[in-house]
């Protein structure tokens, strides 16, 4: 979808390149993060895609075509652009400031407000309550969800994103990530994403391209980055918690045990009893005969009741989904000082179980040189 063939940027009384022939390529519906030090040219870089600022030499084509061949005006119209400072008109509404493109694309007044609402909506924000805001009458990150929604308008195939979270509070900006990371999964835009913080590109990106004074160091997926940093410069600028920073990549179903040991709540109370002594089991899940999670019976419950264990079953109050980040259920499991948390999927179907030992492998040096599974997992199934 993007093509940089040896793309080079000399300001005019400078001998040394702020961008010094950059060759990339950015597939279709991939996230691309420019990220670097201050002054390395990832904005420039970024903004020379749709011609803010002017080639001095190489090529950029957008969808097979040379951008130099391309009129400008007509060019921008057809790439979404985000920046830090939101940039809405403040005299406009929400809805004018997001109808902006399409007008100038003589759309319909009805195509207009269906794709304005359409666009409110996929962002968050209730377009009964949002279409007549002005800019003023917003927060931080309601502004910054107007402008994404803005730079969709027109329904561009490529979206250039300067730090687009970068001056928004730490949780409205987590927040927004994820809202991202969602629209992007239905919307698969090809984004070039610029920003300074490398945790944010681990999280939002499928590439990352890493530049310092102009030059690409290394251009590869976190993980590559992570695992096989190119040199000193790449290994200091990722970090020295690199190994915990590979949990932002990881789902939990990436490190659980699958098909957690379990009884059915059918089950005899004493029969699951003597299963749970002989192999040393202070409790077990309980699950239906469509293995719907219904909860865990411990050891006390169990001793002197004569029926189904579903009579004594406990209800399981904090679980995990099996696509959450590794390291959000990482971070439930402190702040309620669990050792063991329970997967379920959306259907509550239970998937496995994630304990303090399949973490450290994890966190561990022990995955295959394709950034692939962690370790091995254990399946144990049902106690038959």
């Amino acid at each position: 979808m993007i093509e940089l063939e040896r793309v080079t940027k000399i300001y005019p009384g400078n001998e040394k390149p702020a961008v010094d022939a950059i060759s990339l390529n950015i597939t279709e519906g991939e996230i691309c993060v420019f990220i670097g030090p201050s002054g390395c040219g990832k904005t420039t870089l970024m903004r020379m895609i749709n011609r803010l600022i002017p080639i001095t030499s190489g090529a950029i084509r957008v969808g097979g075509k040379n951008v130099m061949d391309l009129e400008p005006i007509q060019l921008r119209r057809k790439i979404g652009y985000v920046i830090q400072q939101i940039g809405l008109f403040p005299h406009m509404t929400v809805y004018e400031n997001i109808a902006v493109v399409p007008k100038l694309l003589k759309w319909k007044k009805q195509q207009t407000s269906d794709r304005v609402d359409e666009l409110l909506t996929l962002v968050g924000l209730d377009p009964e309550n949002f279409r007549a805001r002005y800019p003023r009458e917003l927060s931080g990150g309601q502004a910054q969800r107007v402008g994404v929604a803005r730079a969709m308008a027109a329904d561009p195939p490529v979206m250039l994103m300067d730090e687009p979270f970068g001056a928004i509070d730490p949780i409205t900006r987590e927040l927004l990530q994820d809202e991202f990371i969602k629209i992007q999964s239905k919307l698969r835009k090809t984004v070039i994403f610029v920003t300074h913080d490398i945790h944010e590109a681990i999280k939002l990106g499928q590439k990352i391209a890493l530049l310092r004074e102009g030059s690409l160091v290394q251009c590869g997926s976190p993980v590559e980055l992570l695992s096989k940093p190119k040199n000193d410069f790449v290994q200091s600028f990722v970090g020295t918690d690199r190994a915990l920073k590979r949990l932002d990549l990881l789902k939990v179903r990436d490190a659980m045990i699958h098909d957690p040991v379990h009884c059915l709540s059918n089950d005899r109370s004493e029969w699951v009893m003597d299963y749970m002594i002989k192999n040393d089991l202070q409790y077990l899940l309980v699950a239906d005969a469509s293995k719907k999670l219904k909860g865990y019976v411990n050891l006390r419950d169990l001793r002197g009741h004569p029926g189904e264990v579903e009579e004594v079953v406990r209800p399981m109050t904090l679980t995990v989904n099996p696509d959450q980040n590794l390291k959000d259920a990482l971070s439930k499991m402190i702040s309620f000082d669990l050792g063991i948390v329970v997967a379920v999927e959306q259907d509550g179907t239970l998937s496995g179980l994630l304990n303090t030992g399949t973490l450290v492998s994890v966190v561990g040096e022990t995955y295959d040189d394709l950034g692939g599974h962690w370790g091995k997992v254990t399946t144990q199934g049902r106690i038959l």
